[in-house]
């Protein structure tokens, strides 16, 4: 693999965890963002803030410190899985855009995930985001299924 780094999305669950070890395992020490990208405001914060502006960007500062925390939590997992890692974090929506565009920014060479393993409906119900951003993608995209699945 060459030194650009690899992209790791993480947003504190387990399968973002899993997804760090799978890439370890595979990738080797490199060098690696570790991700988060918060909404600016979830549906229902946006529907708690109609009545004042003032509380819409105070709400948005709080996205924005848990995304930065949330991001310093998984470069520690990432570090101690052997990466040389820094946390990044973003507010954005849609979400697989601002992945894409943090991809970008860095040329990494390999955009991480781990899934939650969803299928059919569920998966159109709840929607995935690992694919979202592989349809979207010029760069190859790792996805770690959780652990139990068919290999």
């Amino acid at each position: 693999m060459n030194d650009r780094p690899i992209l790791i999305c993480y947003d504190g669950s387990d399968n973002a965890r899993r997804g760090i070890e799978v890439a370890a395992d595979l990738l080797g020490p490199h060098r690696a963002i570790v991700l988060d990208v918060a909404p600016y405001l979830t549906g229902a914060e946006s529907v708690a803030v109609t009545a004042s502006p003032l509380a819409a960007a105070e709400v948005e500062q709080l996205n924005a410190a848990d995304a930065t925390e949330r991001a310093k939590e998984g470069a520690d997992l990432a570090r101690a899985a052997g990466f040389e890692a820094e946390p990044r974090s973003e507010l954005g929506e849609p979400t697989w855009e601002s992945i894409l565009d943090v991809a970008d920014e860095f040329d990494a060479a390999v955009i991480v995930f781990g899934s939650r393993g969803l299928t059919g409906v569920r998966e159109r119900f709840k929607g995935s985001l690992s694919h979202d951003v592989a349809e979207h993608s010029g760069r190859p995209v790792l996805i770690a299924p959780p652990p139990g699945k068919r290999r």
